[in-house]
């Protein structure tokens, strides 16, 4: 049964409220026709996407308008030059991050990486581990993918991803590849399952985006 947008409100407000990480008191759940809007307020970037990840937990959610921001606490701001060498140091730290090929640039606590990786995954943990540093607002990752993928290859991680979860069929999931951009089409039964066909595209090497047109039906 599909739920009421009310229904879905306060399910979505009743995660938040159990997700650990997020204080949910100063953020703010709307839905209207199924589309769920986050608003208010956060102390930190991580705290930001938790509360989105949180939020598409929710049986029934198939879209999501983020638009929460992030206010930090009212001590001492760290200065752009102190978070990127923080944000350097991190990156010369992680064996998953080339930092060698990644440039850093803040601007009023927002951060932008460039430069160029090998695969997906390299320029992924850059924006995570650039996300958890103190003093940072947003990150805005721009790092390029070099290889370029096949749309073959695409499919068979996500048919593997498929079979190892419980009870879900890949077969109504289409793929085609634009150069580096992979396009996912069909239909799912749940948010959850679109999220796995999702990270199964961008997990194969040379994905650089990634349009998700999959349907989600309830």
């Amino acid at each position: 049964m599909k739920k009421t947008d009310s229904q879905l409100q306060h399910d979505v407000m009743a995660e938040l409220e159990w997700e650990p990480s997020v204080d949910h008191a100063d953020i703010g759940v709307s839905v209207i026709d199924g589309v769920v809007t986050l608003s208010g307020f956060v102390k930190s970037y991580p705290e930001k996407l938790a509360a989105e990840k949180a939020a598409k937990r929710v049986v029934g959610v198939n879209a999501i308008a983020e638009e929460i921001k992030v206010r930090l606490p009212s001590e001492p701001k760290s200065a752009d030059h102190e978070i990127a060498k923080r944000i350097i140091d991190l990156f010369s730290w992680n064996v998953m991050i080339p930092d060698e090929g990644i440039k850093v640039k803040v601007e009023h606590g927002w951060v932008t990486l460039t430069g160029t990786v090998d695969w997906f995954y390299q320029s992924e943990e850059a924006r995570r581990a650039a996300g958890r540093v103190s003093g940072v607002l947003g990150v805005n990752n721009m790092i390029e993918v070099k290889r370029l993928p096949a749309a073959a290859n695409i499919k068979e991680r996500i048919l593997a991803a498929f079979k190892r979860q419980a009870n879900l069929d890949a077969a109504t999931v289409t793929v085609a590849t634009e150069g580096s951009k992979v396009k996912l089409g069909g239909r799912v039964k749940a948010w959850n399952e679109r999220g796995i066909a999702e990270r199964a595209a961008w997990a194969a090497p040379g994905v650089t985006a990634v349009e998700d047109n999959i349907v989600v039906v309830s």
